[in-house]
């Protein structure tokens, strides 16, 4: 990656840190201008999850981890250029007497063969619940012996107490890392955390080596406190209107009859020029249009129906963002990403009952919690400014908050307040962290999760090395060229979707 590239963007940091999107730096030769920005880059990831006083600790830990990797990377391409055999013992002993020598004498070469090899070193940084998880991947997996040794190594390293004592016991004439490694656990014990934090392990064709860091206790805390006063600031917020209240109770009336429930549903325009407007757009591919209301909530179904009413009831509470462009913007973004979600279930997970209604409205609430926030009264924005300086709370957690930090756990509270069902509040609580969601709902906030995925993949917000890769295997993603023609595919369907309905609405 050329240096002219390398531009700290301060914004998509803090954005990863608030949604628990991971950012990745990949390099082949761990140029010095890739390491500084990487020290840059974790400046300001640690500084917005409140841990910027371990920069200096975990910049030396990344950084020896990043080494190793690539020392990894050019053991392999020795091994392969004298035709040696990595995994056999007697061969690997015979390639370790010289690869340190031989390597050094001919660095540029080995690197050169490393980057047209594609061998890898991956440095990632995310944000996981409570935890930040720092990560250096390499494609090259640790053979056995390599990994026995280093293990040792790390067990071994919890009775000692200072650098002296483990550079005395430790140092290895043939290999450096195991020194490094033990280094490493000390310098994490300095800073409060056991050798549970850290790890390394081999898995599909990579090394994966792995540094686990609390968030701040006092920015969960004060995170925590400020969410709950919001939650408990916008209770003023209506409940649902009594029409749609009632449609709900005959829903959940056994004896009712589609007709009774057609009929309140056309009690008002507003909802029935919904329900219509879903019936006949691409999702349901009707072969003519429908006018019947009748027909409409019998194709639909109840559960259908009931998520109909939770998207249009929230849309009314909270407004279209007609004269305000950031919630316009807003809503624009969960239309698409319903539309996707909707769709991916549909063609992905066709077996699982009703998980295409389920995904299509937590698609279109996901990003209930920001819409709230944008809600909210200037007065009231006053009164949370006020709460935070008697609590003692920094302002930039306010900063934090309006910017979207927390906004899936806000909105899974007011959907809670709303009575919303579980599976639709676990897709707003979890749309940016799915491997968080137990089996209970995890194919719809997976489907939430991916919708969201598309929406930002396709505006060039997160690259494909971004997305869970557990969730990509789920759904039979194996490469960037199949996901991307599925994305590009669902684009164009909801390009032509939002021309058919501006065309339908100029005829009304």
């Amino acid at each position: 990656m050329p240096a002219s590239e390398l531009v700290v963007d301060v914004a998509k940091i803090k954005k990863a840190a608030h949604n628990a999107i991971p950012l990745n730096i990949l390099t082949y030769t761990l140029p010095h201008d890739i390491e500084v920005y990487m020290e840059e880059v974790l400046d300001v990831f640690l500084s917005e999850l409140g841990q910027k006083k371990l920069k200096d600790y975990l910049v030396y830990c990344l950084r020896e981890l990043a080494v190793n990797a690539k020392k990894a990377n050019t053991k392999r391409v020795y091994f392969e250029s004298r035709g040696l055999d990595i995994n056999d013992a007697e061969q690997y002993e015979e390639g370790m007497k010289g690869f340190k020598q031989d390597t050094m004498d001919n660095i540029a070469w080995y690197l050169q063969k490393q980057k047209e090899k594609g061998y890898y070193i991956k440095i990632i940084f995310q944000a996981k619940g409570a935890n930040i998880v720092l990560e250096v991947r390499n494609n090259v997996e640790i053979t056995r012996k390599e990994y026995v040794r280093i293990h040792d190594k790390l067990a071994r390293s919890r009775k000692y107490t200072s650098l002296e004592e483990a550079m005395s016991q430790v140092l290895d004439a043939s290999e450096g890392a195991g020194l490094g490694l033990v280094i490493l656990v000390l310098m994490l014990k300095k800073i409060g955390l056991d050798e549970e934090c850290f790890d390394l392990w081999a898995e599909s064709g990579e090394t994966v080596a792995r540094i686990t860091v609390p968030v701040a206790a006092t920015k969960i805390e004060s995170l925590s406190m400020l969410t709950d006063e919001i939650v408990k600031s916008i209770t003023s917020l209506p409940q649902f209107p009594e029409n749609i209240v009632q449609i709900q109770r005959l829903i959940g009336n056994p004896d009712s009859q589609m007709v009774d429930i057609a009929r309140s549903i056309s009690t008002d325009p507003a909802l029935t020029a919904d329900l219509l407007k879903l019936v006949n757009s691409a999702a349901f591919m009707m072969s003519k249009k429908v006018d019947n209301i009748v027909d409409a909530v019998k194709m639909v179904g109840l559960r259908g129906i009931r998520n109909l009413l939770y998207s249009y009831g929230t849309f009314q509470i909270l407004g279209s963002g007609d004269g305000d462009a950031e919630k316009k913007k807003l809503w624009d973004h969960s239309y698409r990403c319903a539309y996707y979600a909707y769709n991916i279930a549909k063609n992905f997970r066709p077996g699982v009952k009703g998980l295409s209604d389920d995904s299509y409205v937590g698609g279109m609430l996901h990003d209930m919690g920001k819409i709230v926030f944008s809600t909210v009264h200037p007065d009231l924005l006053d009164k949370i400014r006020g709460f935070c300086k008697d609590k003692g709370i920094p302002s930039d957690t306010f900063e934090d908050i309006a910017g979207g930090m927390n906004h899936a756990e806000i909105g899974a509270r007011i959907a809670e307040k709303w009575n919303f069902p579980e599976p639709l509040v676990a897709a707003i609580r979890f749309h940016h962290e799915p491997e968080l969601m137990t089996a209970d709902y995890k194919d719809v906030v997976s489907t939430v999760y991916l919708g969201n995925v598309f929406c930002e993949y396709e505006i060039g917000n997160m690259g494909f090395e971004q997305i869970e890769s557990n969730v990509l295997v789920d759904y039979g993603f194996g490469s960037e060229k199949s996901f991307k023609a599925v994305v590009d595919k669902m684009s164009e369907g909801f390009k032509l979707e939002t021309t058919r309905s501006m065309r339908d609405a100029v005829k009304k």
